[in-house]
């Protein structure tokens, strides 16, 4: 018993210094029209490596709360409900639900694939779902076409994405072989 909830304690600490750390991510930030550069696709693809889905979908969600109700924890320090229902607010949506189904996954993946592969998979997952729900919004919000919202919210991201992709899975099987999740 006393296993179990000392599991559920690291869990729930890593879950909270993981929605910590994606709000520090969201305050470097690189202006760039509608949609800022920032380090929180990092750390969304690592809490949905390194976490259990409700526990990954809880970090993010508790990071995007605490910026609704107007901490200033969103990129370049904004905060709030109009933010979410602002043109970038899809992303901050699709955060959470593709640390959810990125995790998901990934735990689905590790049953019966080598991890790099699960790893891999549930990375794209997070970015693809992050980019949809981004991307949509976007469009609406603005007014833009699809084309044109994929255009300036999609596409000037994908490398970079990518790359921070690449560096969440080799910061994930540090932390794994360290036990430290």
């Amino acid at each position: 018993m006393q296993q179990v909830t000392s599991s559920r304690t690291r869990t729930l600490v890593v879950s909270a210094l993981f929605a910590a750390l994606i709000a520090a991510s969201a305050l470097i930030a690189v202006p760039f029209g509608e949609v800022p550069f920032t380090l929180q696709t990092l750390l969304i693809a690592l809490v949905a490596l390194v976490l259990p889905p409700a526990a990954a979908a809880g970090a993010v969600g508790t990071y995007v709360l605490i910026g609704a109700v107007g901490m200033p924890v969103y990129a370049g320090g904004k905060a709030g409900l109009a933010v979410l229902a602002g043109p970038t607010g899809g992303f901050l949506v699709g955060f959470i639900v593709g640390a959810w189904l990125g995790s998901a996954v990934r735990s689905a993946l590790t049953k019966s694939r080598p991890t790099i592969t699960a790893d891999v998979a549930a990375v794209v997952t997070v970015i693809a779902v992050t980019y949809l729900a981004g991307w949509i919004q976007l469009a609406f919000v603005t007014g833009m076409g699809v084309q044109q919202a994929f255009a300036v919210g999609v596409l000037p991201f994908l490398l970079v994405d990518a790359l921070k992709g690449a560096g969440a899975v080799a910061i994930a099987g540090t932390l794994r072989r360290a036990r430290l999740v």
